[in-house]
């Protein structure tokens, strides 16, 4: 099994607080999916969801109960209220 891919894992983790801003930016409209939220700030699935997940360990977003049609949680920025 190889040890390396396109990025190494560690720098993809070292760039989470330069991403944490975008992403958060990203979700000020609301819930989004990984896949959504790569597409907001151009970013690769894989190293959004390694973002994400970091995030969401620190209680920076927190994640929707409800899946989308497809299937993906949505994650919202956890100061984030439900609409009436």
């Amino acid at each position: 099994m190889s040890t390396t891919t396109i990025r190494e894992i560690r720098e993809i983790v070292r760039e989470e607080p330069v991403m944490q801003p975008r992403i958060l930016q990203a979700l000020e409209a609301g819930p989004l999916t990984v896949p959504e939220i790569a597409r907001a700030i151009g970013c690769p699935s894989d190293e959004v969801l390694l973002w994400v997940m970091g995030m969401r360990r620190y209680g920076k977003i927190r994640e929707i109960k409800e899946p989308s049609r497809d299937g993906y949680f949505r994650y919202a920025a956890a100061n984030w209220e439900v609409p009436a």
